[in-house]
């Protein structure tokens, strides 16, 4: 396989393997947490861990419950079906080595020409055939790379017309490049989904059965309300939450065509145009380079040092080198090394990675640290809530045998002479209120809240030029502590100059006029920037303005050249490129040799200023004289100096002649020749412009006054760093400018580790970092407790991306690579978008906080109520429908009025938020705590002295307390309706600000209310509540409307800064912690230094 060096192993493969993550606890059994639910990073958590908090879970409905989860076993099989599809192409890569010397020995075999089908002389079957099979003797039948373009209408230079009917005829000859996505789930699905719920089901049962008796014993007209109501309210349950569910599933899916819409250049019309992945057709040429995905099946046109990483396709991280020999690209691959052009010979799915995509479902379903934890509490308060339900069963159950049970005229129930049915549908109805009780109970929405808010959060960051691609990563930024940002395109504009050039010793001003040095050094210059470049020059047939297209250094300096007069298809055209050796972030320099029509031979390299000075020996000066840089290398250097201190991104251009006869020409020996590098010849210095953009000094201030660090860490030279930092505020002239606060990256890299621990807390600029400084400082960070967000846009800033808690690939500059490995795609490349995402990060978490605060604020009362009650008098003044209906609120209806509130600039006046700080702070114990009291306090007076408190004594007593318990039904919800503004607002007074502008909060809230009014005044025969006058109504709005001076008053009372969980905790980690120390005695040491402990 490995044939003229053509498959290696590479370390630049290594970053599409998982890395080790330092949280993940995934280093053998001791190191996994002792609670299932205590996973502060899902990023890279184990499958063991994953499978042990879904097995400690209580959970009433598993399919919806973990419809957002990663699916386990759909997973597996999806990764067999992988396997699957690869293995057809490993075949075809084991077998062509093969194929290629057999080929030798029967040239003499002729393929079947192709057949003109339509307005091409070539069909769909031929050339899939042939791409699939990586059949070489075919394509060197149909005269190669060359013939084939022929076949298919194309010009390798100019790439197709690209008109709309040029691309309609080939989508309709060859297919288009998408392929059919598996169905979503329809909302039948999501209504069979939200009738699993086993708590649901079993009062569907007793509605039956309380229906059917009912209409037995009162007859058909009286006697199907009791059931049809409970009936009635669980359909509406299944109804709204499969609706709310529907709605989500929908963000989900737009938001994934969206990650799948990469975008890319192709050459049309020659020209180079940017193009959705799905617009391109088979005949298209299309550039690529280090970090591009392959977008389609096809054929190398052009290539220098070309190197495939395949492993998406074959499953294994082998570097496949591409040339003549070996043209075949699979599409879905990427592009490890050098750059090229290729022909598009295959799409959709007509292709392996069509076939792959269009058989595997894409799972949205992930974990997030949020979820889990909440999975936690919501099986805690469902083990609270199935205790209680349990023993307000056994109580009522217990006083209606022993005849203590009494209907509302005072009659016992359960006399002697009884009919079965009669008791039969008395122990139906204690069933279905203790089985409500549990619907109550068990939070089911409270995990699902999480999904809810993130759906919505990642909706609007789209608007904020934020793409998730994690969901995880929307939550975590809100405790991300510091933020490692590269400068060029996030901190800068990305819009670059030439502005400053030195040739020789003498300061071009304009840097553009070439008329004041020689033509020989402008001849040279020119050669060095047309062929030394990634870029390209269109210029149109009209005579307008030249098109530069490129990366912004490339373009900056083809700009530079064009208006110094270089003719960049002429230069082009007198030379011919021998061995290319692309830029490399790890040597900052790249470099090309090149053959002459006069048989010489140069060697031309670009990059870092002081990189390529350092291996230059003499330089050019303005009259095209060779000077030695012997005693002026320190002018070069002052120089240098000079540019960067002004902010700019200093770049050297040099040559050097050799001799031809020391160039290789057998191709074994080229593939493993290094260009020279020494003994170059200068010809000139520039001094990139590249701007800060506009607001980026007062976003990273707005970071620094949120507790969040900003660090910078480019490639650049420190001097530019250290300028640009000072433009935008990371630096501050009056502190302090020396190591380690700003440091190059081989010095951090040097460091002893455990000086690099401490130093890396200080470091504020790392100038001249290589990616593996900036992994190793991401890895520094994080093992010393930080939170880290990345940014980064590179091929090889793809480990520290994946290594950070969160990675931001920019979306502009970024390659295929980068945002694969990224957890969020900065769209805009914009810096001000990155703190965008840490006040969304925040708002994940503070609506989730509301939400808990609130759910457990109904959860409290209405348990305390109906136990209190139940043991008390034997019966609950909240009946089965009441309960159901304040379930919808508290589930459904609440989480979207509350897990949908947009982002505050009081967000950014926090601390982040620490990982593994309680959900439930000791603020909304406090405010819960006041109002669960207020409500179970006024409410429990309502049930035992409601008849007198509202002068109900002149009516009878059966009226008097279908009054006085419509009452308490009324009251309850409106509590929780007045409740949910203090929700909004855990920590401040003023509860009501910004309420207006959330539509959605407006609209339920009034929703919510209207429902009541008419579940009170027309639908009593449902919820057993009769109509109430307008006193009792004022009565009812005030016992409501006191929540809110209730808030005020609570939120001025001091709450401890101890985390009231820890007071409760702290036993339990210390018993766990014997625990261990006995299973694992060799940790016995360890637990006594922790504990603090004596050995005995």
């Amino acid at each position: 396989m490995a044939r003229n060096g053509a498959i290696n192993e590479s370390p630049s493969s290594s970053y599409y393997l998982p890395q080790h993550d330092m949280e993940a606890g995934a280093n053998g059994g001791e190191n996994v947490p002792s609670d299932p639910f205590d996973i502060t990073n899902t990023k890279n958590a184990s499958l063991e861990m994953l499978k042990r908090w879904r097995q400690a879970a209580l959970v009433l409905n598993a399919s919806r419950r973990f419809r957002y989860t990663l699916d386990l076993k759909k997973e597996e099989e999806q990764e067999q079906r992988r396997r699957m599809i690869r293995a057809h192409a490993h075949v075809i890569r084991a077998a062509l080595l093969f194929k290629l010397a057999a080929e030798r020995e029967i040239a003499g075999i002729v393929v079947k020409p192709p057949t003109s089908i339509g307005d091409y002389g070539i069909t769909l079957e031929q050339l899939a055939s042939m791409t699939r099979d990586h059949n070489f003797l075919t394509l060197q039948q149909y005269n190669g790379v060359k013939g084939l373009s022929g076949l298919m209408k194309t010009n390798l230079e100019t790439g197709i017309d690209g008109n709309d009917d040029d691309i309609l005829k080939r989508r309709n000859a060859f297919g288009s490049n998408t392929y059919p996505p598996k169905k979503g789930r329809s909302f039948l699905g999501f209504l069979w989904e939200a009738w699993q719920d086993l708590t649901l089901i079993i009062l569907i049962v007793a509605a039956a059965a309380s229906l059917a008796l009912g209409m037995k014993t009162k007859g058909v007209k009286e006697g199907w309300y009791d059931g049809g109501s409970i009936a009635f309210a669980v359909v509406l349950v299944i109804i709204v939450t499969a609706v709310s569910d529907y709605r989500q599933s929908l963000q989900f899916k737009n938001l994934n065509a969206e990650k799948r819409n990469i975008h890319l250049e192709v050459i049309r019309g020659g020209r180079r145009v940017e193009a959705s992945i799905f617009d391109l057709v088979v005949g298209d040429v299309v550039p690529l380079k280090i970090g591009d995905q392959v977008p389609a099946d096809g054929i190398l046109i052009t290539g220098h040092s070309l190197a495939i990483d395949e492993s998406s396709m074959t499953g294994e991280s082998l570097i496949v080198h591409k040339d003549q020999k070996m043209p075949f690209l699979m599409s879905g691959c990427k592009v490890a090394d050098g750059f090229g052009t290729m022909l598009v010979t295959g799409v959709g799915i007509n292709t392996e990675w069509g076939l792959l995509m269009a058989s595997i479902s894409e799972d949205t379903g992930e974990e997030t640290p949020l979820q889990v934890r909440l999975n936690g509490v919501a099986t805690f308060i469902g083990v609270v809530g199935l205790v209680v339900a349990l023993s307000v069963l056994s109580v009522l159950l217990a006083r209606y045998f022993t005849r203590n049970t009494k209907d509302p005229d005072g009659t016992v129930q359960f006399v002697r002479g009884i009919s079965i049915g009669d008791a039969v549908d008395d122990i139906i109805k204690i069933i279905t209120i203790a089985v409500t009780i549990v619907v109550v109970a068990v939070p089911e929405g409270l995990p699902l809240a999480v999904t809810l808010t993130l759906a919505y959060s990642m909706r609007k960051m789209m608007a904020d030029k934020a793409l998730v691609r994690r969901l995880s990563a929307c939550e975590t930024m809100g405790s991300a502590t510091t933020i490692c940002s590269d400068k060029t395109g996030t901190l800068t504009l990305n819009q670059m100059t030439v502005v400053e050039a030195y040739v020789g010793k003498k300061k071009i001003d304009p840097p553009d006029d070439s008329s004041q040095f020689d033509l020989v050094v402008s001849t040279l210059l020119n050669e060095g920037i047309a062929q030394n470049t990634t870029g390209s020059v269109f210029v149109p047939k009209d005579g307008g303005d030249a098109e530069v297209s490129g990366s912004p250094t490339e373009k900056a300096i083809l700009s530079w050249g064009i208006k110094m007069g270089m003719k960049f298809d002429i230069i082009r055209s007198e030379s011919t490129l021998h061995r290319v050796f692309p830029f490399n972030s790890e040597k900052k320099r790249g470099g090309v040799a090149l053959w002459l029509r006069n048989s010489e031979f140069h060697i031309h390299w670009k990059g870092a200023a002081e990189i390529v000075l350092a291996s230059c020996s003499r330089y050019l000066d303005t009259t095209g004289c060779l000077q030695s840089m012997d005693e002026d290398k320190v002018f070069f250097k002052r120089a240098i100096d000079d540019m960067a201190g002004n902010s700019l991104r200093c770049v050297a251009i040099a040559y050097r002649p050799y001799e031809a006869e020391k160039v290789p020409t057998d191709e074994e020996q080229l593939d493993h020749w290094v260009l020279p590098e020494d003994d170059l010849i200068l010809l000139a210095i520039v001094g990139i412009k590249d701007p800060c953009r506009p607001g980026v000094k007062d976003a990273v201030k707005l970071c620094q006054d949120a507790g969040v660090k900003v660090r910078m860490v480019t490639g650049d030279n420190l001097q530019t760093a250290k300028a640009i930092a000072m433009e935008c505020g990371i630096l501050d002239s009056n502190g302090d400018l020396n190591e380690p606060t700003i440091i190059e990256g081989p010095v951090f890299r040097a460091l002893p580790v455990n000086e690099r621990d401490i130093v890396a807390k200080q470091i504020l600029v790392m100038g001249r970092s290589s990616p593996s400084d900036k992994l190793l400082l991401v890895q520094t960070l994080r093992k010393g407790g930080e939170v880290v967000a990345v940014t980064g846009d590179g091929t090889n800033d793809a480990p520290a991306l994946h290594e950070a808690d969160i990675g931001l690939a920019m979306g502009i500059q970024g390659t295929e690579v980068a945002k694969e490995s990224s957890d969020i795609i900065i769209l805009d490349d914009n810096f001000a978008s990155v703190v965008k995402v840490v006040r969304w990060g925040r708002s994940v978490y503070a609506n989730i906080q509301k939400f808990i605060q609130f759910q457990l604020t109904v959860n409290v009362a209405a348990l305390v109520i109906n136990v209190v009650a139940a043991v008390s008098s034997g019966a609950v003044p909240l009946n089965t429908v009441q309960l159901l209906w304040v379930n919808l609120i508290m589930d459904t209806l609440g989480a979207l009025a509350l897990a949908t509130e947009p982002p505050t600039d009081h967000l950014m006046c926090r601390t982040p938020v620490g990982r593994r700080e309680p959900l439930v702070t000791n603020i909304m114990w406090r405010n819960l705590i006041i109002q669960a009291f207020y409500q179970v306090g006024i409410l429990l007076v309502l049930n035992f002295s409601g008849t007198s408190v509202l002068s109900l004594k002149k009516h009878n007593r059966e009226y008097a307390n279908d009054v006085k318990d419509t009452v308490i039904f009324n009251a309850f919800v409106l509590c929780q309706i007045f409740n949910e503004f203090n929700a909004r607002k855990p920590d401040e007074l003023n509860v009501f600000s910004g309420v207006t502008q959330n539509h959605l909060f407006m609209a339920i809230v009034s929703m919510t209310f209207v429902l009541q009014v008419i579940i009170i005044e027309f639908l009593g025969k449902f919820t057993s509540t009769v109509k109430l006058g307008w006193r009792l109504w004022v009565v009812s709005i005030v016992i409501g409307l006191m929540s809110w001076p209730l808030a005020v008053v609570g939120k001025l009372l001091p709450v401890p800064e101890t985390p009231l969980a820890e007071f409760f905790t702290k036993p339990l980690r210390r018993l766990r912690a014997h625990v261990t120390c006995i299973k694992f005695p060799s940790r016995y040491g360890m637990c006594l230094k922790r504990n603090n402990e004596a050995p005995p």
